[in-house]
């Protein structure tokens, strides 16, 4: 079942690819992240025995991915090029149709697969529930509460015209900025613990380390912080709210 879940997202990826140079536009690939995730899991959930852990798990990862790709389809079907995307281009000159290819979407599906292992462990794996199970879902409840509820009160803030040029700094993001982050971390750790259920599971912490690592060190906070870093009202709001971890208001 692992060889034949590379071969998937190898030609799941390689499809975005042809139509992101369709449209001219490789921040398609952000839309195949979560999708590509769905897909994997039913596909393995219905290719071995059926249990209740890979009913739940299942049903998880079509929430969390079916959700997030919709969103990132909304924001970039039919709209101009992420201009992370576009200075690729611009970099990569006559040969950024292989280097986007490489780059970009063959990078995501091996990172993609590294990430899935607890799914695919999970999945190829039957055991009796266990106390890591009901652990590992309720972190995950938490995660996705923190994520969508974060992502809803974001977009009820931005969408009033009266908070243009405003920041973001009530609700949940009174205690985190980044609550919806946190959430999306919070979820895979969830999932990682969940494997701990089965032979070998231990392999899938990779999972939880790998993408709290690049939500807090490379591509997530860092690259939303450095757009604000020269704002005086982001500067005191890094004075008394948590970066990642939700935690109280601190005084000045």
């Amino acid at each position: 079942m692992y060889i034949y879940s590379i071969l998937l997202l190898f030609c799941y990826f390689v499809l975005f690819f042809i139509l992101a140079q369709k449209k001219q536009n490789n921040a398609l690939v952000d839309i195949a992240w979560g999708l590509g995730f769905v897909i994997l899991a039913i596909y393995n959930y219905f290719l071995t025995t059926i249990d209740l852990r890979s009913t739940v798990l299942v049903i998880m990862i079509i929430l969390w991915g079916g959700r997030l790709s919709y969103h990132l389809f909304l924001r970039n079907w039919n709209k101009p090029e992420d201009y992370r995307y576009q200075e690729m281009r611009k970099k990569w000159g006559d040969k950024q149709q292989l280097r986007a290819f490489i780059n970009v979407f063959m990078s995501q599906m091996v990172l993609m697969y590294i990430i899935a292992l607890p799914i695919l462990l999970i999945m190829n794996n039957q055991a009796s529930l266990t106390t890591f199970d009901y652990i590992g879902v309720g972190l995950w409840i938490i995660g996705y509460f923190f994520e969508v509820v974060g992502d809803y009160q974001l977009k009820k803030f931005i969408s009033n015209p009266e908070n243009k040029g405003k920041l973001m700094t009530i609700g949940l993001w009174r205690y985190s900025r980044h609550p919806n982050y946190f959430g999306e971390g919070l979820m895979w750790i969830g999932i990682g613990i969940m494997a701990l259920s089965v032979p070998y599971g231990y392999i899938g912490l990779i999972s939880p380390l790998l993408i709290n690592y690049l939500l807090v060190y490379v591509s997530g906070v860092p690259l939303l912080e450095e757009k604000m870093k020269n704002r005086k009202e982001f500067q005191e709001y890094k004075k008394i709210t948590n970066r990642f971890i939700p935690g109280p208001v601190r005084r000045k």
